[in-house]
């Protein structure tokens, strides 16, 4: 078979590790969404986003009802929410959302890996002021003017509309309006292939090839760590 297999199989095993992975976030958002708001998907929307979500990356189904079985039994994990500021090598801000049932391990863990990289781990407030906190949904392009859809969502937060790389329509909204819009969208029958919240860097760093790969390296370290959910970044 020799070095074509080889290849082959790194790549199919680092599709499984990302898949696992995605796999493993959104069970943790499940958890915290049922615990915040009950399993009702209809009376929960933060729950409707979270299966929105899992069904973008093609989570089976039962993983999903077992997530949510899971965040109604008794032993379930009490996970929270935990959100790091620091610095990447090069002056690149770097911000990392985590959901733990462990804010002693995770934060020593985060800390790790700043250390590890060259970059440092700052204080609440230290780098989040270079970040908007927005809304993100992107939804199917069939045959959406996207000028008339503007003029109606103007009025639910609409911040930014416009389209991606493969056609869908990216709508983004400030954090606080996330709610109204998902309704917005909901009441118009709009198909949502995603719904996130996001952080959008206001300015970026652009640094030579050599010096990106420190810190996407150090990016890359963070997003394997088990209690991190995403990392964001201002590297151009």
């Amino acid at each position: 078979m020799g070095r074509i297999f080889e290849v082959r199989k790194a790549t199919m095993f680092a599709r499984w590790d990302k898949m696992a992975k995605q796999f493993t976030r959104i069970g943790k958002e499940i958890d915290i969404a049922v615990k915040q708001g009950g399993p009702d998907p209809d009376n929960n929307a933060a729950l409707r986003r979270c299966i929105i979500n899992a069904k973008a990356v093609n989570m089976p189904k039962d993983r999903v009802e077992a997530a949510i079985k899971r965040a109604m039994g008794k032993d379930k994990s009490d996970y929270h929410e935990e959100v790091y500021e620091g610095y990447a090598p090069h002056g690149v801000a770097v911000l990392v959302e985590t959901a733990t049932d462990n804010p002693t391990r995770t934060v020593a863990n985060v800390r790790m890996h700043f250390n590890k990289g060259n970059g440092s781990l700052g204080t609440s407030g230290s780098v989040g002021f270079l970040f908007n906190h927005l809304g993100e949904f992107k939804i199917k392009n069939e045959n959406i003017d996207i000028e008339e859809l503007e003029l109606e969502l103007i009025d639910y937060g609409l911040e930014e509309i416009g389209e991606d790389s493969e056609g869908n329509i990216i709508i983004r909204t400030p954090f606080v309006e996330f709610g109204n819009m998902n309704k917005a969208l909901d009441d118009r029958k709009i198909e949502v292939i995603t719904a996130e919240l996001t952080r959008i860097p206001t300015t970026t760093v652009e640094l030579s090839e050599q010096d990106a790969e420190d810190v996407l390296k150090l990016v890359d370290n963070l997003e394997q760590d088990d209690d991190v959910q995403k990392v964001y970044h201002n590297l151009k």
